[in-house]
């Protein structure tokens, strides 16, 4: 085996197994917020070990780039509902309230 292949399936049975984690713990946004944060980073795996061109590693960049920018507007979204609503409980969260 080829290291693309072992990297191309790594990549996609951590993509499958965050996307089961979302559909078994939808109940906490901070569980799926680790979820989608896996996903991506599965992505950037499977992305990577298909690069062989420069623009490719270009689309890399951007995608890491957009990832961490992601990840930190998810933790300021989940701070700003734990002080208004006290938990992270999906269920909780209503927009008629706000």
């Amino acid at each position: 085996m080829t290291m693309f292949s072992i990297l191309f399936i790594c990549g996609t049975i951590c993509f499958w197994s965050a996307i089961i984690t979302i559909m078994i713990q939808y109940k906490h946004l901070l569980n799926m917020l680790l979820s989608l944060e896996a996903m991506m980073l599965s992505l950037f795996i499977m992305m990577s070990a298909s690069s062989t061109l420069s623009t490719e590693s270009f689309f890399l960049l951007i995608l890491i780039t957009l990832g961490a920018c992601e990840a930190s507007l998810g933790l300021a979204i989940l701070v700003a509902l734990i002080r208004t609503h006290g938990n992270d409980y999906v269920f909780n969260f209503n927009s008629m309230k706000c």
